[in-house]
């Protein structure tokens, strides 16, 4: 099967081109030269996008502009590059026979509705986002013209709405990584997930790190995170103290991604194991402390 995926010299679509290409072909697609780049431009230039889409069956979407664009960028240029660069795209892969559409979103777009007063906020699909910013806006407003799209032309569409992945001090990535975090190559094993699963209509999940958590502890997590780590991550606390590192008193959301791993039989598998791993051998992944 030939996957395009754009965005692809970013870490992410990176993770995902190097994942997907040793069963399938793909081919990148992104502004800056790189090795995971086959085409090099903007991705809204239709006669590149034409290009980029011969033979392609699937589209991966994660060519965006981001958080830290905001402020820096006007807000016309998130929504000609995050909305309708995205739909454009999509139309035309309909167009060339496209038979999948898998989109790269972000948990952030939550906003203000993942961090409610006096408790720890569970988040899933149903919780209804209150967007901060753009950004947050943008994201929100192309995953509806996908549904939009998807409903009216059967096109399969799933939206993997990613947690938080960039670099950032060890102590605070091992914590999220049972919260609020995810590793890239898990990022791009649920994307491969989506695209074997190929479930049909519109999909939406959340991709995160497996949390020993429930919903229930979230008054907890709010109140004494640290009492409750030692008894829930036991290990991870072990850690934090041969270390000398201190665990949170406070953590102020959970990303559930339970539907993705029931749906999707997709299943994360780095956790904050990995993180001190790639801290003692120096991999500028993971920010010392």
């Amino acid at each position: 099967m030939k996957v395009l995926v754009t965005g692809s010299a970013g870490r992410v679509g990176r993770a995902i081109y190097i994942k997907l290409m040793r069963t399938h072909q793909v081919v990148g697609l992104d502004k800056t030269p790189c090795s995971t780049a086959d085409y090099i431009g903007d991705i809204r230039d239709q006669t590149l996008i034409q290009q980029a889409l011969e033979g392609v069956d699937v589209i991966i979407h994660t060519a965006a502009l981001h958080a830290p664009h905001v402020g820096l960028l006007s807000d016309d240029e998130f929504q000609s590059i995050n909305v309708d660069a995205t739909e454009q795209l999509a139309l035309e892969g309909i167009k060339l026979g496209v038979k999948q559409f898998i989109f790269t979103s972000t948990t952030a777009l939550y906003g203000h509705a993942s961090t409610p007063k006096h408790t720890t906020g569970w988040v899933n699909e149903q919780i209804t986002p209150q967007p901060k910013t753009v950004y947050h806006r943008s994201k929100i407003a192309a995953e509806d013209k996908l549904k939009s799209i998807s409903d009216v032309f059967k096109l399969p569409v799933t939206v993997l709405q990613m947690s938080r992945c960039f670099p950032e001090p060890a102590d605070l990535m091992a914590v999220y990584r049972l919260t609020r975090g995810i590793d890239a190559r898990d990022v791009a094993s649920a994307h491969l997930a989506a695209l074997d699963t190929r479930l049909t209509g519109f999909n939406r999940f959340i991709v995160s790190g497996k949390t020993p958590f429930k919903a229930s502890d979230c008054p907890r997590l709010f109140n004494d995170a640290a009492g409750l780590i030692k008894e829930q991550a036991p290990e991870l606390a072990e850690t934090f103290l041969q270390r000398g590192w201190t665990l949170p008193n406070q953590l102020d959301r959970v990303y559930d991604s339970s539907a993705a791993q029931q749906k999707l039989g997709w299943q994360p598998k780095y956790g904050f194991e990995s993180v001190i791993d790639m801290l003692d051998v120096e991999l500028a992944e993971v920010l010392p402390i």
